[in-house]
């Protein structure tokens, strides 16, 4: 257990984080898997923004952000493509 004051406080603020970072994190998690099972432009565009906002608080890696933003418009692309051959 903290003993100190400001030991004591820092356990609250760490708290309060990581439920403010959780929340980021699953919403990260339903959206990329909307995108996965549907790959329409909407949802891919949806899940790239939610993609560089938990980047941007380095909730994850930039690099991982583009990898999967990357993963992502391939599927886009890949849809397309199999219409345009069906038709």
């Amino acid at each position: 257990m903290p003993i100190t004051i400001s030991a004591r406080k820092k356990v609250r603020q760490d708290k309060k984080r990581r439920e403010i970072n959780l929340k980021s994190l699953n919403l990260l998690k339903r959206v990329l898997k909307k995108a996965r099972k549907k790959p329409s432009l909407a949802n891919v565009q949806e899940a790239g923004s939610v993609i560089d906002r938990v980047a941007k608080k380095r909730l994850i890696h930039k690099n991982k952000a583009s990898r999967l933003k990357s993963q992502l418009a391939k599927k886009v692309i890949s849809q397309k493509s199999l219409k345009k051959t069906k038709k």
